[in-house]
């Protein structure tokens, strides 16, 4: 099941472009209103923290958890884990110049978890049907088709959720219909370009969003005018997203579905059905902020949204109750219970009016951020949004405490419902002009025959024929889809509810620029909380969690010292000083130090990981045959990955207590994805054997290890460096992610290469030697990672690994630098094995498969911003090739590895 099914409903792809100009007065109109730019009037997540004033260049890190409540089932078993969320936002701003700014985003985030499908009584004896193993009720499955006993009301009559045995008592509650999903992952990216003039200013951005099934790419245009002195501002912006949809339909669900309103537009692949789709989202709004006084101001603005296009949600059914008219009359009614995927319309207008209130209050030192947002559309989903929050300055020493609250309020649109009744039969058999039932000739499907059973046929001429004999079977139509209303659809967040949420953000504003943040919300959703709300669809209560940090950083423009021979002198690059030491290539880790005590050095790392083409064994090549019979032990391998890429995100922070000493802490957020292939040779599928199926891949992505090291210098003369790395890393990657079920099997935990992490507490030091002389420079290095537990919590242990590299760097120009470097790594199989179900289809199942001796070549260049706005930036970049690869077992040969690095020292 996809993610999208699941996820908080949000505008998808469109992000405008905020100049923060716009939401506080401008940076020449702070000296008249000092109480009103404040710190105490930013709200932290919103607008821009304290010491992050705008016209500042600044670079933010954010990490985030949602974490959804259980559903409630109302007695059936649940054994599937909640939809949860790991998101990572990086952004900055830079000057370009004084009124001009270059803007950028990235968010990756990363879903699993069980998802709603749709809805359906609870008195149907599907719906989440227990499941067993080796006898015993573990979970329960998406049953869409199934039936359920009304009375001559039509109401349902009661079934225990278990057994499904009839209870005999009116039972009208409705239940949602659950599906698990695998993990998968959305990477989205933004740009912007700002100019502000005495009086105006204008925007323009875009950016794309890519999934597995979603892709968009969006643009945007906005300014602002300012009037009185720029105590008045009018805002103005509009923006285009184009958006395709390939959906693949769930396994589990997607059999029971009826999709015949969209069979055009359904393609067939590798076993998938995958539903195409195009939307297209157009937004305009235009706003005032106005300065009331020196303590106040009030932001409106009004906002116009046409969507147009397949507005539908592809993983959302809608069960409909099909009843033969022929037993309305009966005082008991079967209802034939189906699942068709949901129809909306293909047009939805949606206008939206914002309005926040700010006030600065003396006697606390505070401000007080009131906010309402009304948006009404063509569909009937009319909504009311009131905020509060309270941002709190703490003393004077740079805290900030801001709770905050919101209330939300949403009518039902106007074609939801938990599910219809439909007096007709879902399929029958077709019937002529003269009510003669028709038949069909299986041998010749052309042929075709009249009458009520196979004993009294005739063909179109009236000779009767022997339905036997010419293999006669009953023709069979579908129901009529004109009889079902034009748009329906029980997606619940499509429903009527209230919801109440709080919070509260905690600032802490360190020295040199540099601010972290935490946060964390609570929010339940209730039908009872609904303005005027009747309590009918409290079925689809739940709640979530959301828990964020982040570091922002100020990157001040720096005094760059002098270029050395700039001046006269005959030096073309500046070696001699202690704060330009030439930096290691970019795919080395733990290669440099700071040198004078109290720096700080922020930075972020981008390792793109690629393995694909042929399977390996050793340092040849194998075919399939082979992977089949010795791949997988005793047992025959049935699948191996067609590629496995493996991108990994990393915030480096560096301090220097003193001038021989630095502390280096390095989370990291991960995330990869493997396609399969069915080997040729491979043993047939087996009844209750988990296959992988489909077009779809696997994809796993989270928060990995966390590395935290103390870096000690052990020489340092004029050419010459020698430091130490004694460092950890703590198992914060999960190691116990599990494949998705697929047609009710289970897969057990995904492939060790797919967790992400180690799962034990790890040793990985390093000594680094680095010198240079005029242009040159050269480095070697070696590392290691030894495990120091003898397994994590699923059973296993990484192997250890041992690196030793060395590299040499040219000055092209006295701000870039090339760098060539050889490696070698030796890495030890996996030891033990996994303690839990694994479902052992490939190699990647089994620990000798793992490690190896590895021989690679590198390519890069290091760039250091000399001088202006970006002084003290920093940038690398470096291809590692694979040279020979000598594999343990039977493994994916390797492509390569893209390292890029981006620091700044303060």
């Amino acid at each position: 099941m996809h993610r999208n099914s699941k996820k908080p409903q949000r505008q998808r792809g469109y992000r405008p472009f905020i100049n923060t100009t716009e939401l506080v007065p401008s940076a020449k109109s702070r000296n008249t209103l000092q109480a009103l730019t404040s710190a105490a009037l930013v709200l932290p997540g919103l607008l821009l923290s304290s010491g992050h004033a705008a016209g500042k260049d600044r670079v933010n890190f954010q990490y985030s958890r949602y974490q959804e409540g259980e559903r409630n089932l109302l007695g059936a078993p649940n054994n599937l884990k909640p939809i949860s969320a790991d998101v990572l936002h990086g952004s900055g701003i830079f000057s370009l110049s004084d009124r001009t700014k270059f803007t950028f985003g990235y968010t990756q985030d990363t879903w699993s978890g069980a998802t709603p499908v749709t809805i359906t009584p609870l008195a149907t004896d599907g719906g989440n049907r227990p499941y067993t193993v080796n006898g015993t009720v573990v979970g329960a499955s998406p049953i869409l088709n199934s039936n359920i006993l009304l009375d001559r009301d039509l109401n349902p009559i009661g079934r225990d959720p278990i057994t499904k045995q009839l209870t005999g008592d009116i039972d009208t509650r409705s239940v949602l219909v659950m599906s698990s999903a695998s993990p998968e992952t959305r990477r989205q990216a933004n740009f912007g370009l700002s100019h502000e003039w005495n009086e105006a200013a204008i925007n323009v951005g875009g950016g794309f969003s890519r999934e597995r099934d979603y892709q968009s790419s969006f643009g945007s245009i906005g300014g602002r005018l300012d009037f009185n002195q720029k105590l008045t501002s009018v805002k103005f912006g509009g923006g285009y997203t184009s958006s395709k949809i390939g959906a693949i339909l769930d396994h589990d669900s997607s059999p029971y579905i009826t999709k015949t309103a969209y069979e055009s537009q359904i393609v067939r692949r590798s076993g998938s059905e995958i539903l195409r789709g195009d939307r297209q989202d157009w937004v305009t709004n235009i706003g005032l902020t106005q300065v009331l006084n020196k303590n106040a101001l009030i932001d409106a603005n009004i906002g116009y949204t046409h969507s147009s296009g397949f507005l539908e949600n592809p993983y959302k059914a809608t069960s409909i109750i099909f009843i033969d008219p022929a037993s309305l009359n009966n005082s008991s009614i079967t209802g034939d219970v189906r699942a068709l995927i949901e129809q909306r319309p293909d047009i939805r207008n949606q206008v939206a009016l914002n309005a926040k209130y700010i006030q600065y209050i003396n006697w606390f030192n505070a401000a007080m951020h009131l906010g309402y947002r009304l948006s009404v559309d063509d569909w009937g989903v009319n909504t009311h949004t009131f905020d509060a929050s309270w941002v709190q300055p703490i003393g004077s020493s740079g805290w900030t405490l801001t709770p905050r609250i919101r209330y939300y309020s949403q009518d039902a649109a106007s074609f939801y419902r938990p599910y219809l009744f439909s007096q007709q039969t879902y399929s029958r058999q077709a019937v002529d002009s003269l009510g003669r039932k028709i038949w069909v000739d299986q041998n010749n499907i052309t042929k075709q025959y009249f009458g009520e059973t196979q004993f009294d046929l005739v063909d179109q001429n009236g000779t009767p024929v022997d339905g036997f004999q010419v293999n006669a079977q009953p023709k069979i139509t579908s129901f009529d889809a004109g009889k079902l209303p034009d748009h329906f659809s029980s997606d619940h967040r499509l429903a009527g509810f209230g919801a109440l949420s709080g919070g509260v953000v905690l600032n802490k504003m360190l020295g040199k620029g540099v601010a972290l943040e935490a946060g964390f919300e609570y929010y339940t959703r209730a039908s009872a909380m609904q303005v005027g709300s009747g309590g009918n669809n409290s079925f689809a209560d739940f709640d979530y969690y959301v828990a964020n940090a982040a570091i922002k950083f100020d990157i001040e423009p720096a005094t760059s010292s002098p270029m050395v021979g700039s001046g006269g002198s005959s030096t073309p690059h500046t070696h001699a000083s202690p704060h330009h030491h030439a930096m290691p290539p970019a795919g080395v880790m733990f290669g440099h130090m700071l040198d004078k005590s109290g720096d700080f050095m922020a930075g972020y790392r981008f390792m793109y990981n690629w393995t694909g083409g042929n399977m390996m064994h050793g340092t040849h090549k194998v075919n399939d045959q082979a992977i089949v019979d010795q791949g997988c032990g005793s047992e025959s391998c049935r699948f191996v990955p067609t590629f496995m890429d493996m991108r990994m995100h990393m915030v480096d922070l560096m301090y220097a207590p003193t001038q021989w000493f630095n502390v280096m802490l390095m989370p990291t957020f991960m995330d990869m994805d493997m396609n399969l292939r069915r080997l040729d040779g491979a043993p047939p599928p087996k009844p209750g054997v988990h296959e992988h199926t489909g077009a779809a891949g696997h994809e796993t992505g989270a928060v990995g290890d966390t590395y935290f090291s103390s870096l000690i210098k052990l020489l340092d003369i004029p050419g010459h460096r020698v430091h130490v790395n004694l460092g950890f890393s703590a198992p914060t990657g999960k190691v116990d992610i599990e494949l998705r079920r697929i047609a009710k099997i289970d897969g057990g935990l995904i492939h060790f290469g797919m967790q992400l992490g180690s799962g034990t507490w790890d040793f990985t030091p390093s000594l680094t030697y680095t010198g240079d002389h005029n242009r040159w420079s050269w480095g070697t290095q070696f590392s290691g990672i030894k495990r120091l537990e003898a397994q994590n919590k699923s059973g296993y242990r990484l192997g250890d690994q041992f690196q030793a590299t060395t590299w040499g760097g040219y000055d092209l120009t006295h701000w870039l630098t090339a760098t060539a470097r050889g490696a070698y790594t030796w890495q030890d199989v996996i030891h033990r094995d996994f303690n839990q179900f694994n479902a052992r289809i490939g190699p990647m199942d089994f620990p000798s498969n793992y490690g190896g001796q590895f021989f690679d070549l590198g390519f890069g260049v290091n760039a250091r911003i000399p001088g202006g706005r970006f002084a003290g930036n920093r940038f690398g970049v470096e291809w590692l090739q694979p040279v020979r690869n000598d594999f343990n077992g039977f493994q994916l040969d390797r492509q390569g590895m893209l390292s890029a690095t981006w620091s700044y020292q303060f």
